[in-house]
Order: C-alpha cells, then structure tokens, then sequence
C-alpha cells in the first residue's frame, strides 16, 4: 500500500496490519503515524530524508518502524519507460552506492529497526535477466549488511512480468534469489504487481506541499510533492508543460538548480517537471502549479485511494471552497459489498 487511503481500506477490509508493508516515495508524517500505530509489518524506506522523518514519527508515538530499505540497482528493466523503475534515473529507492551507508544510518536513529532489504525495479518485464542482474545485486548486499552486523531477516522482491504468463512471478524471485545461494534464511516477498495478471481479471492542482524531501539520486535531484499524477495527469499523460513556482516569492539572488518535481505515487510516470531550474524548496514549503485550469479537476481520480483535492474559486481577493475534500472516510464508504459475498 501507498497511501493512507489504501491503509485505511486495507483494514476496513480486514487484512491484519502484519500483513502490511507501506510503501512510496512520498509518506507524509500523518501516514507514518498511522501505519506505526496500526502496527504494520514494515515500510519500505526510499530514501534519507524519509528515514530521518520516520524515525522522528516513531519517537512522537511511541512505537518503533521496521522496515526496508528501497535500493535502486541501476537495471535497465527493459520495459516501457514510465513503468520502470529501477535505473539511477528513476525517482524510486535510494543510489545503489549510498545503501550500506545508509543502513549504518538506521542502526543509529531512534524507533527504526532495518529487518530487510527491498527492490523492484520495473512492471511488465517480459525477460528474466533484469531479475537476474537485479537480484544478484541483492544478494551481494544482503551479504555485506550481515558482514557489517545488520539482522537481515527479509527480502521483499519487486517487479512483474507482463502477460501472457509463461513463469509465475514470485516463484520466478523466489528461485533467483534461492539459487544465489545467499540469502540464506531471509524471508521472501515476491511484490504484487497491479499490472501484471490473467486479463479477464485485471486491467491494463494548483497547488502544492513540497513536502520537498529534496531526495538526491545518484542521477538527479527530486522533489517530491503532495500532489500527484491522479491529482493533475497533463505531465504524466502526455508531456504538458506546466509553469511550477513557489508560493512564497524568493530572493532576486537566490539560486537555481535543476531538479525534477514528481508526486508520491508508485508510477515513474508520476512527475510534473523534469530537469526543472527552481530555487531553494525546504519541507513544508509550497509550490504552485499554474494553468492547471479544469484538467485539474475534469481529468483527476482517487488512483491509489488518494481524496481528491478540495476545488477554490477564487474573484479578486475572494475566495470560497466549491467543492470540498472528499477524505479517504468518506472514499471507502462508496463502496458497497455485493450480496454473494455477505452470505
């Protein structure tokens, strides 16, 4: 799950929270929060910044975050581009080079707890290989970790291959992993994949908290925002160009650096800006993203059980909500389950 959204459903529908695993790019504090008090059974950590927040949430309520660490192995998947996800220039885990740092970094902070190692590195993958050259890279890591004395317990796998099936999935990871001979007793979690399955079963705004993790790949610079391709799609669908400025007006002088702005969801296609100049963006900071205009509205979804955002109309210095947030509550309680499935 990536959202607080989905983590609500997932327990509504009655999934115990050790069954759980939180994954994106983009957890926000009331997220962590609530995924620590539920009890989940790990997040999947994607980045520095995110594992010095989570430790600070973790502190606030009392619990303590087992998790992940989200390593990117720079593999070519050789899918399609916006479903990639696991070469250096993706927005998902954190540089391959940086891990076994950042793993010494775990070890020291307060209410974390490192128990895995996580990969996923792209959907609709048609070939072993990337898996193959992918989870030797895990492999090799995991054996280094419990060399420098982490208690790597779990590798939770990620990546599915596109239709028509020849080869389970997660038996394929499984084997892979197993034949390397070096995870030893690590637990196994072959990641489902949304995209990937028998085809009668599946189917193929304005403004912004730049909740600016400002997290620095070993290719890029990302921003990730709270908002998101299901918020604004033009970007993600077919390359618009939208002008991102802060809210707050920076100093003439200040500088500008290249980064690529991009949301929480778990899709590499989920960005607005690519290579963008922008000033200095701290976390909490906002951003606006301009002409978004009824696109913003017309053309949004609750992908990834996110709410939809709350519309402003704005006349001179008036202004009124028009319609309001539709909260992940009220979201789920749509829903309605079909007769067969009460008896």
């Amino acid at each position: 799950m990536v959202s607080l959204g989905e983590l609500k459903r997932a327990l509504g529908a009655g999934i115990p929270p050790e069954r759980i695993v939180f994954s994106g790019v983009g957890k926000t504090e009331a997220e962590m929060a609530a995924g620590l008090r539920a009890g989940i059974h790990q997040f999947n950590v994607e980045s520095e910044p995110e594992l010095d927040r989570l430790s600070a949430v973790a502190q606030s309520v009392g619990r303590t975050a087992d998790i992940a660490v989200r390593v990117n192995p720079d593999v070519d998947p050789r899918t399609h581009a916006k479903i990639s996800t696991g070469q250096s220039e993706a927005k998902f885990g954190v540089p391959w080079e940086r891990a076994r740092a950042i793993y010494a970094q775990a070890a020291r902070l307060p209410g974390i707890r490192a128990l895995g190692v996580d990969v996923h590195i792209g959907s609709q993958l048609t070939q072993l290989s990337p898996f193959e050259a992918a989870f030797a890279k895990v492999v090799d890591l995991i054996r280094v970790l419990r060399a420098d004395g982490h208690d790597i317990r779990r590798a939770d796998l990620g990546g599915g291959l596109g239709i028509p099936y020849e080869i389970d999935a997660g038996a394929a990871a499984a084997s892979r992993l197993r034949r390397a001979g070096a995870a030893g007793d690590c637990r196994l979690r072959p990641r489902a994949d949304s995209r990937a399955g028998p085809p009668d079963r599946r189917q193929r705004r304005a403004v912004a908290d730049a909740r600016a993790l400002c997290e620095a790949g070993a290719a890029k610079t990302f921003v990730i925002l709270d908002a998101a391709m299901n918020d604004l799609i033009r970007p993600s669908l077919y390359d618009a160009f939208h002008e991102i400025v802060p809210v707050a007006t920076p100093r003439a002088d200040a500088p500008r650096a290249p980064v690529t702005l991009v949301g929480p969801v778990c899709e590499t296609g989920d960005l607005f800006a690519r290579d963008r100049a922008m000033p200095p963006l701290g976390a909490g900071d906002l951003v606006a993203i301009l002409s978004a205009g009824a696109y913003s509205a017309v053309m949004s979804s609750t992908y990834n059980s996110r709410a939809l955002v709350p519309e402003v109309l704005v006349n001179g210095a008036d202004f009124a909500v028009v319609r309001p947030r539709l909260d992940e509550d009220a979201l789920i309680a749509l829903d309605r389950m079909p007769p067969w499935l009460n008896q």
